[in-house]
């Protein structure tokens, strides 16, 4: 008998900081994703001194994940029945983090040192956790010696906010195990979905018209309707050709 197994794709939403802080709009996100069948959703902690140039730093800090609000973001996750994990970008933040989480993220500029195999105190504290890790690379990372790692998932990601549809190389997909969007066209997404990724990390917004600060990467509530459509579409597939091969 011929078999053929079949990895179904994991979904993130990207809240990042588009919640600007407020934890009502945490929730509609949330619960959006929840009805939509989004896995799990993300968010992000840093801290003011590495945002302090950012003209809109004393609004962004609202929205990183601290000692003071996580656990409401868990309570509203708990309550919802979606998974929630977040990018943490300095060391003391994975402690933090550990009791409520179930995976990390290393954003691209993170992962550039990992995937020349060059160490960092932050991706040897998330590793000794032993926990799912999804790092952003868009060097093909096969020479670096984390490559085959069980626990790592590499993305592929063009560092730029937005990236234009055509600065994507979809044809290195096939190194990475799944695809960090910024691109704001939703044939981005769906063009990865195809490629047969097992992972998909898109931004997401709940208001295009408002002035959230990643709202030029983000998709609101009906572009995930068709992304969300794609990969359903893509899972089906897998399983028709599974059941044809059994």
């Amino acid at each position: 008998m011929i078999t053929l197994q079949i990895h179904f794709m994991f979904v993130i939403g990207e809240i990042g900081v588009n919640w600007d802080g407020d934890f009502e709009i945490a929730r509609e996100m949330m619960h959006q994703s929840k009805m939509l069948g989004l896995n799990a959703v993300k968010f992000q902690s840093f801290t003011l001194d590495m945002i302090k140039s950012h003209p809109e730093s004393n609004r962004l800090i609202r929205s990183s994940i601290n000692k003071q609000n996580v656990d409401k973001i868990h309570q509203i996750s708990q309550e919802i029945g979606i998974e929630w994990f977040s990018t943490p970008m300095y060391v003391e933040a994975i402690d933090m983090l550990e009791p409520y989480v179930h995976r990390y993220k290393i954003r691209e500029f993170d992962g550039r040192s990992i995937v020349n195999n060059f160490s960092s105190d932050l991706f040897n504290l998330i590793y000794k956790k032993n926990k799912p890790i999804y790092i952003s690379s868009e060097t093909i990372p096969t020479s670096c010696k984390f490559y085959n790692d069980p626990n790592i998932k590499w993305l592929y990601c063009v560092p730029k906010y937005p990236c234009k549809l055509n600065e994507i190389d979809f044809t290195k997909l096939k190194y990475f195990d799944g695809f960090s969007n910024h691109c704001n066209e939703v044939e981005g997404p769906i063009s990865a979905i195809k490629e047969g990724i097992e992972v998909l990390e898109i931004h997401i917004t709940s208001d295009k018209n408002k002035d959230f600060v990643d709202n030029n990467v983000s998709f609101d509530y009906d572009d995930l309707k068709d992304i969300m459509k794609a990969a359903k579409l893509s899972s089906t597939r897998k399983r028709v050709d599974h059941e044809q091969l059994s």
